[in-house]
């Protein structure tokens, strides 16, 4: 089933479109957050993106562009503000397409199975994955953030996709030698953390510093973290989802998408295994 982004601040023609288009067996996703579009187009990672102009926070010229920056997924524009600027303007931007409003179902249904049957055929990836900001893309091997963008080797895409796909779950060094093994290339133990190293250096010169930290002996799970099973967790104990985090031991290697606020058991029993970050 392929999937709709519908970026329309008129809850009328939102619910017209999205019913409209799932009776022809599309997912349809509209957007509920209009300063926060990225973040839920990464989460949908949509085949195609159907973009109104004037919206809240950001027009649609905007979002058209963030999206561009992370993607090649196609864009349509829908707008009642037709004249030749604003269609110049749209596919200036990257749109594919401008259709006028008021606009006929059946001709946008045409027009969004054309430009999949298109983009689609021979199976493209265009899947985006998002962390804080940081927009991973699986189809061009990149990472974006704030604006800038890095390219990463096949064992750095593979690394950064198992922590992106896990990052509400603890991820192991055995699972990530597994990713690494599914390539031709040998990789040990210490292969994998001189990747790790090289993939640190290169997030820190485009701003995500410290986005990869190496903790030993401390695990995290459905919301309690600690260092043995009569852990109790305390008030002060904080969970943010700023970076992700890999352990340097094998016995108790994890990978988890937490800073570590130190708790009060922490400091009290003075455990090294849970310092802040």
């Amino acid at each position: 089933m392929y999937r709709i982004f519908l970026v329309e601040d008129d809850e009328t023609i939102a619910k017209l479109v999205r019913r409209h288009l799932e009776k022809w067996d599309y997912d349809v996703h509209v957007v509920q957050k209009f300063d926060a579009v990225m973040s839920e187009f990464a989460s949908f990672d949509p085949h195609l993106v159907l973009m109104d102009i004037g919206l809240p926070f950001y027009n649609g010229y905007h979002w058209c562009t963030e999206i561009r920056r992370v993607s090649k997924v196609p864009v349509v524009f829908l707008s009642s503000a037709a004249d030749n600027m604003n269609i110049v303007m749209a596919v200036s931007m990257g749109a594919d397409d401008f259709i006028a409003k008021p606009f006929d179902l059946d001709v946008l249904t045409v027009k969004i199975q054309a430009i999949i049957r298109r983009c689609y055929d021979f199976g493209a990836n265009n899947s985006v994955l998002e962390h804080n900001g940081a927009m991973l893309n699986i189809s061009d091997a990149t990472i974006t953030y704030d604006d800038k963008r890095l390219e990463l080797t096949k064992n750095e895409l593979k690394i950064l996709q198992t922590l992106f796909d896990n990052k509400e779950r603890i991820v192991s060094r055995s699972l990530l030698m597994e990713k690494l093994w599914e390539s031709d290339a040998y990789v040990d133990e210490n292969t994998l953390s001189v990747n790790v190293n090289r993939l640190r250096k290169k997030l820190d010169s485009i701003g995500l510093e410290s986005f990869i930290v190496t903790k030993k002996g401390a695990w995290v799970q459905a919301g309690v973290r600690g260092h043995g099973k009569n852990t109790k967790q305390t008030a002060s104990d904080k969970f943010y989802k700023t970076k992700l985090y890999m352990d340097s031991d094998d016995s108790h290697n994890v990978m988890y998408p937490f800073a570590l606020h130190v708790p009060d058991w922490c400091a009290q029993t003075g455990s090294d295994v849970c310092g802040s970050a």
